[in-house]
């Protein structure tokens, strides 16, 4: 008989290191009213080298996550860590936060789904709580994008947009008769658009392949979008993986008492919770102080608005991302 899993636990870990519209717009030609205008971001934060790793931030959060659970380290029998900035080349850094949190030798998975990356770790979880293999599952989402990005003129349309950070949540199995628990997740994807939304190297798909060989054409290890095509298809799948979601439940947008969408650009969030209907009390946003950060943005707004009393028991909590790959997913829970 399959068991029943719950979010048990919620944390979050944030660079000191603040960056604002005005501080990029002293490296790059942007003015904070361009910035905020397509993106609704006021600043976000970027990580302090030698200080913050991808390992390191989701080992912080992750602690936070378990201590809010009131399980201990040693509770955790399995670990999912969602990243498009590992670290190393190889290994993924799953590994690296089991040893920083000192948890004997449990497995340690990577996701590589980016924007969706959590929503994809969350349904992974699920399925082992409810299949009875694990008890209790950590899942991650931590990103350094700041590394990354070509923080000159060239690059700024990208460039503005992200920040690092991480969250993390706990999966514990429930008793199957609570109504708190996960009630449902769904994933897609469209490889077809991959290139609209990418950093091609170092990869495989093109020569040379490392990328200290990039010097004379740095434009392959910096990552690229194609603005309005992510947008166009943003706002539909976002709608479309909502009601999906909602429509597997025999719920109805009525029913959600938050939304917490991928925090990609307040423009995209604004327009899904338009179309949804939605009062602006029931769709949480933080891209405004932090940026996107990716696999890191739901997990960290999930637990910010936890933090501020916007997620209480009973609650039924939408979760929806779209993002690079495309790829696209929705988790229901009930709190």
């Amino acid at each position: 008989m399959l068991a029943k899993s719950k979010i048990s636990g919620v944390g979050h870990y944030v660079p000191e290191n603040v960056v604002t519209n005005n501080d990029l717009a002293k490296i790059m030609d942007t003015t904070d009213e361009w910035i905020q205008e397509r993106t609704g971001i006021k600043e976000r934060r970027w990580f302090t080298y030698g200080k913050d790793t991808v390992a390191s931030m989701g080992a912080e959060a992750a602690r936070k996550a378990v201590a809010n659970a009131g399980l201990e380290l040693s509770d955790i029998d399995f670990i999912i860590l969602a990243t498009l900035s590992p670290d190393y080349y190889f290994p993924g850094p799953g590994v690296k936060v089991q040893e920083a949190l000192g948890i004997d030798t449990i497995g340690a998975l990577d996701v590589r789904n980016q924007c969706s990356g959590f929503i994809y770790s969350l349904s992974i979880a699920d399925q082992f709580v409810k299949t009875g293999m694990y008890k209790n599952v950590l899942v991650i989402g931590s990103e350094v994008h700041s590394h990354r990005l070509d923080k000159s003129t060239r690059g700024r349309s990208v460039s503005v947009i992200f920040g690092d950070g991480a969250g993390a949540v706990v999966v514990s199995a429930t008793d199957k008769d609570s109504d708190a628990g996960i009630l449902s997740t769904h994933l897609h994807s469209q490889g077809k658009y991959a290139e609209e939304l990418c950093t091609m190297g170092p990869g495989n798909m093109t020569t040379p392949v490392f990328e200290t060989d990039y010097v004379s054409d740095p434009e392959h290890i910096f990552p690229k979008m194609n603005g309005s095509t992510v947008f166009k298809h943003a706002v539909v799948r976002f709608k479309e993986v909502i009601h999906e979601a909602l429509n597997a439940n025999n719920m109805a947008p009525t029913d959600i008492d938050l939304l917490i969408p991928h925090q990609a650009n307040l423009r995209i969030s604004q327009f899904v919770q338009a179309k949804m209907q939605l009062p602006q009390d029931k769709v949480f946003n933080n891209i405004q102080k932090y940026g996107n950060t990716t696999a890191a943005s739901i997990p960290l707004a999930l637990s910010e608005a936890w933090q501020e009393g916007k997620v209480k028991e009973g609650d039924l909590v939408c979760l929806a991302a779209f993002g690079s790959g495309f790829t696209w997913a929705s988790a229901l829970v009930r709190w």
